[in-house]
């Protein structure tokens, strides 16, 4: 997972500022799980290094949007600000390549009135 002070780093805060830790550890913590299951990864298994940067990034974007969750746009004494739809649309075609390569794709179906012979 992405840490703290990576973030802090990304967003111009200073490393030794507590005083959001506990809102930005919740960003990466909810970023980090939905990156998870996106990738179908299991119970203790990581996200992988290929695909690292990605939850930096969208926790910078989360951070960035607090206070306008659910705009799509926000307009304000001439300044313009669009949200995607979705914190990773940008990263999506990384997220479908990792996963063709290594086969998580691939939908499996089991045929349940399958008989070894002998049976």
């Amino acid at each position: 997972m992405a840490s703290l002070d990576d973030l802090k780093t990304m967003l111009g805060l200073a490393t030794d500022d507590t005083s959001q830790d506990s809102v930005l550890a919740l960003i990466l913590k909810n970023t980090d799980l939905q990156l998870r299951f996106k990738l179908a990864l299991g119970v203790g298994e990581q996200v992988p290094n290929e695909l690292a940067y990605i939850p930096i990034e969208v926790a910078v974007r989360r951070y960035n949007r607090l206070k306008n969750e659910g705009m799509t746009s926000y307009t304000q004494e001439g300044e313009s600000i669009t949200f995607n739809s979705n914190d990773f649309d940008d990263f999506q075609a990384d997220i479908d390549d990792w996963r063709k390569r290594h086969s998580q794709d691939v939908l499996i179906t089991v045929d349940p009135f399958y008989r070894k012979r002998g049976d």
